[in-house]
């Protein structure tokens, strides 16, 4: 074949001709990208312009002879295809001008095409004769950099927690017994009270620094020790010791809650009923006050009344145990009363039954168990009565007036214990994916007989796309978790409502996030990531539970939709949700006219792109899953439909609703996060991140968004496109990202991230 020479304007844009005609990938709409990218090109002379729109002929596509000097010219430059370039096409480009003429400058028209068009190395590494060269990271960024900035002000304490995590005690061991296991768990959690960990959120004068959001950061940073010893150390210090501290008053804090921070009193949270689950309100354990001897006598009617589940009840000498308080024969809502359960001897007092709950999936390691109470007396002041107390004289009073205030207020001060099984989930996702892609970036499977190596599974477009998206969310949720701590923990919001809704439904979607994540990561490892010595296949059982526990996850969305639809102030009653629906039906719907069809098929990089498409995208979809609902629900209420029955049957409406606010909140507090980066370069990789993430979210919505007319079929095209993109040009990065989660090397014990 004789060779021909093509110009240096011409030569350019060879490669991506071979590409597009071979792969079949020219349609009109992509003729127009690249013909506008000509158009706009400096670098090309009017002939050169000519030629290269004649082979953009759809009906009339280059011959074949022409084809192949297209391939011939570039398999003789013996180029390099570096597909860890940010842009690795319009760079190959570039070095094979280099190779044929002297001079190449780099041509952003090009990069406009690659882009837009949403090529991935997948669509021509196979196509050109040449060797490919590897590369398993980038050094564009610092993971020390990017850890700093994830841990924000709680860096002094996570970097000292950490070298409390390189002690022996916290090795990594498979443990076949349960009581063996147990006692390993036990001994850490002593360990970690030792050092003040224990009563970490406590105030001064309980051995405490107050620091609640600190206690955070710990509970994700205990996952890469082991799930076990997050759960159990979240018992005692949260559940039970965060009981007496926020339920409680100053009798109790000076009885009990040193005790419990230095874990000389093990306790453990009595709440869920086998026979209610998550109806907290509904539990059937009562305690009844008995005025002649001034006591409370704590009583389990039902075989099926007995407290389920409960963590630490074992190992534990007390129990802070939630049930209906009776005074004067009248019912005052649920309280917690301290209930004392063995004496120093380790000897179950009479009138209690425990029973061990056995093996489970996972979380082996906590002594999980049901309790029974038969009328057991203790004392009166054994009421944590922060919220409600019985006087001397035996009347009960409260401040708050409310019955239902009340008891939304006390459940309120627990919303701490949401956020920490969030943030453990999100703990237990980071691991997964760092272990997961560690092992993509040594691992290397399938080649062919020109490559002279097989390629790294990170390289793979289908790997990126499984993995990346992942780790973009870690990073969004992580921000979203610091924030919602902050909030909880600030005493200048005395009303934890908002929280409390907020709370609800980022537990939700962020513990199911975790769940997928982890399983994702296991079938990314193949059979390596079967075998537990490789971790993740504990951390998909201890993981399993978060869904379900500290709230089940479809009962806490429905719980943000409410608060959304009642602007997280009114009551749910038939008589008070008209008020509420006439201010919905003004504020929304003056605002969800018809999506303009120019807007709805704006494809353009800048638009998907920009944080405002993403934010009207979500609050479009928070807005109008608001609204439908809410008339759903008022024409149920104008046929006379009862307001609980009338929210049953738009359940599964509830359930969307919570999950788009949801979604929308995480992305607004991470955008927000962003924008507090000072560092230029840093900023623009978490904004990426943040892209990625509301590029990803949407299309996983994609039908809700196509059937309202948000988006036409071309942009959600472009928007899919758009997100294998972003996971190919963070593909350099991937390694540098999971570096940035600060996993100590010492829990990151898995052989196949070694």
């Amino acid at each position: 074949m004789e060779k021909k020479i093509y110009t240096p304007g011409i030569l350019q844009y060879i490669p991506f001709f071979y590409v597009i005609w071979s792969d079949d990938l020219v349609s009109d709409s992509e003729v127009n990208v690249v013909e506008k990218a000509i158009e706009n090109d400096p670098t090309l002379l009017d002939t050169e312009k000519v030629l290269l729109h004649s082979w953009l002929q759809v009906r009339n596509p280059p011959k074949n002879k022409e084809f192949k000097n297209w391939k011939q010219t570039i398999s003789n430059s013996g180029i390099k295809l570096l597909e860890g370039e940010t842009y690795p096409l319009t760079t190959f480009s570039q070095k094979v001008v280099c190779h044929y003429h002297e001079t190449c400058p780099f041509n952003e028209n090009l990069k406009s095409i690659e882009v837009n068009l949403g090529i991935q190395p997948n669509h021509y590494n196979h196509l050109f004769e040449v060797e490919v060269e590897h590369m398993a990271s980038a050094n564009t960024y610092k993971a020390n950099e990017i850890s700093k900035i994830l841990k924000g002000k709680h860096a002094p304490t996570i970097e000292s927690f950490q070298k409390i995590l390189g002690n022996p005690i916290f090795n990594w061991e498979i443990h076949r017994e349960k009581e063996d296991f147990r006692q390993v768990v036990l001994d850490q959690v002593r360990f970690l009270a030792q050092k003040g960990y224990g009563a970490m959120a406590y105030p001064s004068d309980y051995g405490g620094t107050g620091d609640m959001e600190g206690y955070a950061t710990i509970f994700e940073n205990l996952m890469y020790v082991d799930g076990s010893l997050t759960i159990k150390f979240g018992v005692q210090f949260g559940l039970f010791g965060g009981s007496i501290q926020k339920l409680g008053t100053k009798i109790h804090h000076d009885g009990y809650l040193t005790d419990a921070g230095q874990a000389k009193l093990l306790g453990c949270f009595a709440m869920t009923e086998t026979g209610h689950g998550s109806n907290v309100r509904g539990i059937k354990t009562t305690a009844t006050y008995r005025k002649e001897d001034d006591s409370l006598i704590i009583h389990t009617p039902g075989e099926n009344d007995n407290k389920e589940y409960i963590g630490n009840a074992l190992h534990s000498k007390i129990a802070s145990v939630f049930a209906q308080l009776i005074v004067d024969g009248k019912n005052e809502g649920v309280h917690a009363i301290l209930v004392p359960l063995r004496n120093e001897k380790h000897e179950l007092f009479p009138g209690i039954r425990v029973e061990d709950n056995g093996y489970k999936l996972g979380l082996n390691g906590v002594d999980n168990g049901k309790i029974w109470f038969y009328q057991v007396k203790v004392p009166r002041a054994n009421l944590l009565n922060k919220y409600g107390t019985i006087k001397e004289d035996g009347s009960y009073h409260s401040d708050i007036k409310n019955p239902n205030k009340r008891f939304f207020t006390m459940l309120g001060t627990l919303v701490g214990g949401r956020i920490c099984v969030a943030r453990a989930g999100l703990g237990g996702a980071k691991m997964a994916l760092a272990i997961a892609i560690k092992h993509a970036l040594k691992r290397r499977q399938f080649n062919d007989n020109i490559k002279i190596q097989e390629d790294l599974l990170m390289d793979y477009p289908s790997h990126q796309l499984r993995l990346t998206p992942l780790v973009a969310s870690a990073y969004v949720y992580h921000a979203t978790l610091d924030k919602m701590m902050e909030i909880y923990c600030d005493d200048g919001q005395p009303d934890k409502r908002k929280v409390e809704t907020q709370v609800a439904g980022l537990k939700s979607i962020i513990t199911w996030y975790a769940n997928s994540t982890i399983q994702e990561c296991r079938e990314a490892c193949g059979g390596k990531g079967y075998l537990l010595e490789n971790r993740i296949a504990d951390l998909k059982g201890d993981v399993d539970i978060f869904t379900t526990f500290e709230g089940d996850n479809n009962v806490l969305l429905q719980l943000a939709a409410k608060g959304v639809l009642s602007d997280f102030k009114s009551e749910f009653n038939s008589a008070g949700f008209s008020s509420v629906l006439k201010l919905l039906s003004q504020q929304l719907s003056d605002k969800l006219a018809t999506v303009n069809p120019l807007y709805s098929n704006k494809v353009d990089k800048e638009h998907l792109y920009n944080p405002k498409f993403h934010k009207h995208a979500f609050d479009y979809r928070t807005r109008r899953l608001t609204y439908t609902l809410a008339m759903r629900i008022r024409d149920y209420i104008k046929k006379g439909v009862p307001s609980y029955q009338a929210f049953l049957k738009v359940q599964t409406h509830l359930l969307a609703l919570g999950k788009a606010y949801s979604v929308e909140l995480a992305y607004n507090t991470y955008f927000e996060f962003t924008e507090t980066i000072k560092d230029s370069k840093n900023k623009e990789l978490f904004q990426k991140l943040g892209t990625l993430y509301a590029l990803y979210e949407m299309i996983q919505d994609a039908s809700w968004y196509l059937e309202q007319g948000y988006i036409g079929g071309t942009k959600s095209k472009a928007i899919r496109q758009r997100v294998e993109r972003l996971c190919t040009e963070l593909r350099p990065h991937i390694h540098v990202l999971v570096e940035g989660f600060g996993i100590p090397d010492n829990c990151l014990t898995a052989p196949i991230a070694g």
